[in-house]
């Protein structure tokens, strides 16, 4: 019996870790231990095992497990067992920077965060643009695979179409709706500013749904706030609007949704497969680039749609898409951060792990090599 330990953004059911869960779910041989945030206890599908995350059964698993899944750090005090694979699968082509790259980061910070890197045997990476980013910012000389990313599958999958319906019927969406989902990343500065209890949005939401609406069509917006400021920020309550943050994943707000809003998040990259226009409000762009967190290549000529600095200017370019503007940029975005995507990640990890045949008990062991 194959012990597989999951965490995703310290406690969710999504990402990386759930597609390669979903593959292994129903195989004989796996025992399966999620690590879950409270909070997020209801998007857990039934019959699921999960620990708290903040609780000594977390502990308890990692160090029983023969694979340990995680799509972000695993912030638990854990002592790694000797025939234990830590595959580290991450969250996202960087555009910002990470880790030992990033320009502003609070004192002692990277200390906590290195005793997790160092239990990795294995890190992905989703392009190989990514891999010496990634390598450099954590100092990892260990395996990195390029595979492409397992959750990705699922916007690649022959039935996307019947679950971008599904999803939609989900979120009471009717079918002349335009769906704008607005993806934000966070900001350092507000994330370790405990002087600011509440962290304003920087965006109008009722109001952008409004004015979209008075521009001609039906419009919702999806507002799905980065996971790591949803205890310091809201969503307004507002016609028009929807909070998905506590959505279990965002992959399937990327195929319910007709265009993505973002500014330097790496929901970009995946959104992209989709082929659908991707706007940017990027309304503190140079003090993000400059002071904030920095850069690993400058977004303005390679972004694959329009860049707003307003709300107006936000407002201009989503009721004025002009895919065909971007075409040629897209097609370059997408073939360069997106060319391993070909929905068969999933199956290229287990591969790797050796897991994509009949299971043995110790098939894991000795993966990272």
């Amino acid at each position: 019996m194959t012990h597989v330990v999951y965490n995703s953004f310290n406690g969710r059911f999504s990402d990386n870790p759930r597609a390669i869960f979903e593959r292994l779910r129903d195989r004989p041989g796996f025992e399966h231990t999620w690590l879950m945030d409270p909070a997020h206890a209801a998007a857990f599908p039934a019959g699921v095992r999960t620990v708290r995350i903040d609780g000594p059964g977390a502990r308890h698993a990692l160090e029983d497990a023969d694979l340990v899944v995680a799509g972000t750090h695993t912030e638990v005090d854990w002592t790694k067992s000797p025939g234990t694979t830590y595959l580290q699968t991450w969250h996202g082509t960087p555009l910002k920077r990470i880790h030992y790259d990033v320009l502003l980061v609070p004192p002692g910070r990277l200390d906590y965060l290195d005793l997790d890197v160092a239990r990795w045997d294995v890190l992905l990476s989703p392009n190989p643009a990514s891999t010496p980013r990634l390598r450099k910012a954590f100092g990892f000389d260990g395996p990195v695979w390029e595979t492409g990313y397992p959750r990705n599958d699922l916007l690649l999958a022959p039935e996307a179409a019947v679950t971008r319906d599904a999803v939609r019927r989900g979120l009471g969406l009717d079918d002349d709706e335009t769906a704008v989902l607005y993806a934000p990343t966070w900001r350092d500065d507000e994330k370790f500013d405990e002087s600011v209890p509440v962290v304003p949005m920087h965006l109008q939401l009722g109001a952008l749904a409004r004015r979209l609406d008075e521009a001609g069509g039906r419009h919702r917006v999806l507002a799905r706030l980065h996971n790591l400021m949803t205890d310091r920020s809201r969503a307004e309550e507002a016609p028009g609007v929807v909070d998905v943050s506590f959505y279990r994943d965002v992959s399937e707000l990327y195929l319910a949704a007709d265009v993505l809003v973002t500014d330097y998040s790496s929901v970009m990259f995946d959104f992209a497969l989709t082929g659908r226009p991707i706007v940017y409000y990027a309304y503190d762009l140079d003090r993000f680039r400059d002071e904030i967190r920095g850069f690993y290549f400058d977004l303005l000529p390679q972004a694959p749609g329009p860049v707003a600095r307003t709300e107006d200017e936000l407002v201009e370019a989503l009721t004025h898409l002009d895919p065909a503007a971007f075409a040629g940029r897209y097609a370059t975005f997408r073939a360069t951060y997106g060319g391993l995507e070909d929905g068969h990640a999933t199956d290229r990890v287990l591969e790797r792990l050796g897991l994509a045949g009949p299971l043995e008990d110790a098939a894991v062991r000795g993966a990272g090599s």
